[in-house]
């Protein structure tokens, strides 16, 4: 897969292109981390559109198995897109969207620059 890497306030940072196949799987999420780990990243970008539509049916527990790969190894995923319309058709989701962007390892964003604001303020932080 082609993707892109660069850093952002000291940290390395593997963004993946918009199109190509879906994250479907906790497998799936693992083979991507393997991929950021490989190359020194510890962020990686994920366009909304790259992530099966199950994932956002919380009960399917899909977007459960991928949080919890992204904990575990200890990198970022930040999922950049408008997420307004599904927020709006699910209380759960959007409870979920809130917490995750409170606790550090999954964040929901609107675009690149909220990712540079929040990487940039997590760093003056810690």
């Amino acid at each position: 897969m082609r993707v892109d890497l660069y850093e952002i306030d000291g940290r390395r940072v593997l963004e993946c292109p918009a199109e190509g196949p879906l994250l479907r799987t906790a497998q799936d999420a693992v083979d991507l981390i393997g991929e950021a780990r490989s190359v020194g990243a510890n962020v990686v970008v994920l366009p909304i559109r790259r992530l099966d539509p199950s994932f956002f049916q919380l009960r399917a527990g899909i977007a459960g198995e991928m949080v919890q790969k992204f904990v575990t190894y200890q990198v970022v995923a930040a999922i950049v897109g408008d997420t307004s319309q599904l927020e709006s058709e699910s209380k759960s989701l959007r409870d979920f969207i809130r917490e995750s962007n409170q606790r550090g390892s999954i964040w929901f964003l609107a675009n690149k620059e909220e990712l540079q604001a929040r990487l940039e303020t997590a760093n003056r932080i810690s």
